[in-house]
């Protein structure tokens, strides 16, 4: 066996930086850098090979038998031809029934159904009778299961069995009701069993006295307990149930002196009695009088104490007490040459792989391997966790593509780590796979295992899987998170699948789950995109019913795709009419269709909704009436805007909002001589333009080549004592670039230098002499720079201007320059940044550098204007 060959001490996660390597045995274990590979970790030993050596340990189990047993019982519906389905498939196993084989049937069982199934099938079966131990092995799963009701219709309808009068009637009645909380009625039974000359058997009498000591009846017990004495059942069993009477008193000192009591005088005791006090005490965080109670009785060495050991290991693990557990382990491993029972092992295990120490599960994995332990359930699922962890997800996958080999059902556990392993490695569709399968076996994955599984297909846009997989979590009455399901329904939307979102949105209203802002949003977007406005507009007035404010661009976008229909006018008031009905109308509703319908170039309909306004009796603001400018202006309606304009200059003094709006909205419409003369008026009023009225007019003047204009419009801005913005001075560069125009309807206007040294500071019109080539400059070209920095606050399209004037002359190297310092002033580089570079060093015959510079523009994601592919 490989095992015997090559230890696995590599079963690794580098993120939690786990120091294993293989050796020559199975205690080598060598430390490793935290940085060290996986596959480096596990040496030449093969994925496979890992796999294949576990799997050969896991098929040599010996409950595999049991598994098809459950298998058989669960897989049958709960009809008369399935339940003879069953039956014929268990006769087909060839049983040999038997109480041990019952007995242990029934204890592997998970199932209370499955189990109560195989019972009634074994008591009918020829040659076989039920015992006494039989009955109360269901009668204890019935207990456990809290499945009292189905306990005492069992037991009423016991006489009406015929194979169940094999076993004493009422010994087993007894002990049923004992059983199953019912003391009262077992110990009318028992009166009446005396009356007759009838009595219970020693099994009997102990499952009756142990049953009223679990429901505190101690008056009771004393008396039952003199019977047994009496009659000379006592024993092993009958001293741990009186030590039991004591721990459940919580006379832990009595139940001390009770059981030295029968050591010193030889009575019935085992080590079963001791370790009922050593687990009392434990369970009250009394560990060194359980420690102390413990290394007594081991030195009277009267007792096998691996059981001993076995109870004191499961304290302290389940006290959170790990350390010491191990340590008491390996201690006891060395010295008595202890080995836990496989319950401890996987108690070990399942607590170590929570605190990912994932050496010390390799370890006991090795120790149960090497020591033949034939592993459970438990331990196969600990060890798919475990591949999971340690990020094998080869050997993982594997593991559990070949369950059927050797019984592995998963649990849910091992089911939410395989699939969140499997998406973490990008395997999204072997995850679900998994996940369709678990939902088959009636496991459904964790919430944090269902967002990361539905993260992941989202990602990849599987969204027919994803769409598949919300339907069973709904109908599971799995709510996923607002992220989540908001991840979804925008992924939908982008993928042109608007509807299937709105369906997805349809079963979380259904379920009361408030939907976040942002779905709404995405599906409004959505809907307005393929021309949906009427369920757009349904969804705008549902998003403010769940308590959500729509923005301006909100409103703005559903209105224009209403306006885009074949009738405009009828949804856009249908609309208006939602929204007026719905809160009370404030100013500000209307404010927000005027703009809508003002950007759909609908300035009729903002005009109706602005004279609504006023006949509702609500005062329009400032806001109302610049947006209605701006729905004309938008529209090229100029006359209409001026008209408005010179309404409202009549009705109340003209304000500096309201010419801002005339003036930029006329440069915009490309009506420059008519904002040029409102900007005069304003000036005459004694209102100050803003800056953008200046860089408005400089823009639409320079676009229609009105230089002369241009430049009075910057000596008045330098007059009224401010300074050239940005924008206005990148206007001014670029038409630089393009012609000489510029630069002589400055020397017309101003006196310019014929050269000028960049030594020194320069004007702004030398400055566009100079980007011209009318100016020649003398000094150090790479000074340019800093003297635009005199003139106007420079940008990245200013660098990207600055670049082209060097790349226009052999000054490539200055080029570079300025390329690099644009990293240096914390601006990215963007396409037109390349794209002037790149074409500058192919201009001047610097291929290299040109195709070098070209990869580095196509690696982030940036393609070559037409006139430089021309140039490649």
């Amino acid at each position: 066996m490989i095992f015997k060959r090559l230890a696995v001490g590599a079963f690794l996660c580098p993120i939690l930086n786990k120091r294993f390597i293989l050796c020559s045995s199975s205690s080598c274990f060598h430390s490793l850098s935290p940085g060290t590979a996986v596959s480096e970790r596990i040496g030449d030993l093969p994925s496979k090979e890992v796999a294949s050596s576990f799997k050969d340990w896991f098929r040599s189990r010996n409950d595999v038998l049991l598994d098809h047993i459950f298998e058989i019982l669960s897989s049958q519906a709960d009809d008369s031809v399935s339940r003879k389905s069953a039956e014929l498939a268990l006769s087909r196993l060839g049983l040999r029934l038997s109480e041990e084989f019952v007995l242990k049937v029934l204890h592997h069982g998970e199932d209370v159904l499955s189990c109560l199934k195989f019972f009634d099938w074994a008591g009918r079966q020829p040659g076989y009778h039920h015992t006494r131990a039989t009955f109360n092995a269901i009668f204890k799963i019935l207990s456990r299961a809290k499945l009292m009701s189905v306990m005492i219709d069992f037991l009423q309808t016991y006489t009406n069995q015929r194979y169940m009068h094999k076993v004493r009637f009422y010994d087993t009645l007894v002990m049923g009701y004992a059983v199953a909380g019912k003391p009262e009625i077992a110990l009318q039974l028992f009166g009446r069993m005396r009356f007759i000359g009838v009595d219970l058997d020693s099994f009997a009498y102990h499952v009756l006295l142990n049953a009223l000591v679990e429901e505190n009846l101690f008056d009771v017990v004393e008396i039952v307990a003199k019977q047994i004495k009496m009659r000379g059942f006592e024993n092993q069993i009958t001293s741990g149930i009186m030590v039991k009477n004591f721990v459940k008193q919580n006379k832990l000192e009595e139940a001390e002196a009770f059981i030295r009591g029968l050591v010193s005088n030889g009575g019935a005791v085992d080590e079963n009695v001791v370790c009922i006090v050593v687990d009392a005490f434990c369970k009250q965080n009394k560990f060194e009088e359980a420690g102390r109670l413990m290394n007594e009785f081991q030195e009277v060495g009267k007792f096998s104490m691996e059981h001993i050991y076995s109870i004191w290991i499961r304290d302290l693990v389940q006290a959170g007490k790990v350390d010491v557990a191990m340590e008491f382990l390996h201690s006891k491993k060395i010295a008595e040459g202890y080995v836990p029972d496989l319950f401890r092992y996987n108690m070990l295990i399942c607590r170590l792989l929570r605190e990912n120490r994932l050496e010390e599960v390799c370890d006991l994995l090795m120790e149960m391997k090497e020591g033949k332990i034939s592993p459970d359930k438990v331990t196969m699922n600990a060890a798919l966790c475990f591949f999971c962890k340690a990020g094998m997800v080869d050997v993982a996958l594997d593991f559990y593509n070949s369950r059927k080999e050797f019984g592995l059902s998963p649990n849910s556990l091992a089911y939410n780590y395989l699939i969140n392993t499997l998406c973490g490695d990008g395997s999204v569709d072997e995850a679900y796979r998994v996940l369709k399968n678990s939902i088959e076996r009636g496991y459904f994955p964790g919430t944090k295992t269902f967002s990361i599984l539905a993260d992941a297909l989202c990602r990849e846009g599987k969204l027919d899987k994803m769409k598949e997989l919300f339907v069973v979590a709904l109908e599971r009455n799995v709510v996923p998170s607002d992220a989540l399901y908001d991840k979804f329904i925008s992924a939908l939307c982008r993928a042109n699948r608007v509807e299937d979102g709105y369906l997805i949105h349809g079963e979380l209203h259904r379920l009361n789950k408030v939907a976040t802002r942002k779905t709404y949003l995405h599906l409004i977007s959505g809907f307005n995109k393929s021309s949906r406005g009427d369920i757009a507009t349904r969804l705008l007035i549902e998003m403010q019913e769940s308590g959500h404010t729509p923005s301006r661009s909100l409103y703005r976008s559903v209105i224009r795709c209403l306006c885009d229909t074949d009738h405009p006018e009828n949804q856009f008031l249908k609309l208006l009419e939602m929204q007026l009905s719905h809160p009370e109308p404030i100013i500000r509703d209307y404010n927000f269709f005027i703009d809508g319908a003002g950007h759909a170039k609908q300035p009729d309909l903002a005009r109706k909704v602005f004279e609504m306004m006023v006949r509702s009796g609500v005062e329009p603001n400032l806001s109302s009436e610049i947006l209605m400018l701006q729905s004309y202006l938008k529209s090229e309606r100029i006359s209409d805007a001026l008209n408005f304009f010179g309404d409202l200059c009549k009705r109340r003094k003209a304000s500096r909002k309201l010419y801002h709006t005339m003036i930029a909205g006329l440069c915009k419409a490309n009506k420059p001589d008519i904002a040029l003369e409102l900007l005069w008026e304003m000036k005459e009023k004694g209102l100050v333009p803003s800056l953008q009225c200046y860089e408005e007019l400089v823009k639409s003047l320079s676009s229609n080549k009105n230089y002369d204009i241009v430049v009075k419009i910057i000596d008045d801005l330098e007059k009224s004592g401010r300074h050239v913005s940005s924008f206005i001075g990148n206007i001014l560069l670029l038409h630089s670039l393009r012609s000489r125009e510029l630069y002589e309807a400055w020397v017309r206007s101003r006196d310019v230098l014929g050269d000028a040294s960049l030594s020194g500071s320069l004007t702004l019109g030398e400055l566009v002499g100079a980007f011209s080539g009318r100016i020649r400059v003398s000094g150090n070209i790479e000074n340019l720079e800093e003297v635009i920095g005199q003139c106007f606050p420079p940008d990245l399209y200013t660098y990207n201007m600055l670049l082209r004037r060097l790349s226009m002359n052999e000054t490539m190297d200055y080029a570079y320059e300025v390329f690099n310092r644009i990293y240096e002033k914390g601006y990215e580089p963007n396409r037109w940044t390349y794209d002037i570079l790149v074409h500058g060093l192919f201009k001047h015959g610097r291929t290299n550098e040109a195709k070098r510079l070209l990869n580095e523009m196509l690696q982030k994601g940036f393609d070559p204007t037409d006139c430089t592919r021309q140039l490649i």
